[in-house]
């Protein structure tokens, strides 16, 4: 069930008062919007996925010269004997 500021606010202000459910919803809010806030952190952005991308690029081409390098190695040893 959602509730929205103003009906939440209408439906304290009742019971409480008009500055006590005031009191009550700015406080609501900067504690929903700070929860947000730190939940949103967490995610990836697109920036950070190219950023991971590359890496995972540079490390393959460095691999991948360390496995051509080894062969080769291998077999001007195994063929120059």
């Amino acid at each position: 069930m959602l509730i929205s500021e103003i009906e939440l606010y209408e439906a304290l202000s009742q019971q409480m008062g008009a500055e006590k459910a005031k009191a009550l919803v700015h406080y609501v809010e900067s504690k929903v919007d700070r929860r947000l806030e730190e939940k949103t952190n967490i995610f990836a952005t697109k920036e950070d996925l190219a950023n991971v991308k590359a890496e995972i690029i540079k490390w393959m081409f460095i691999f991948w010269i360390g496995q051509l390098a080894s062969f080769i190695g291998i077999a001007k040893f195994i063929f120059h004997q």
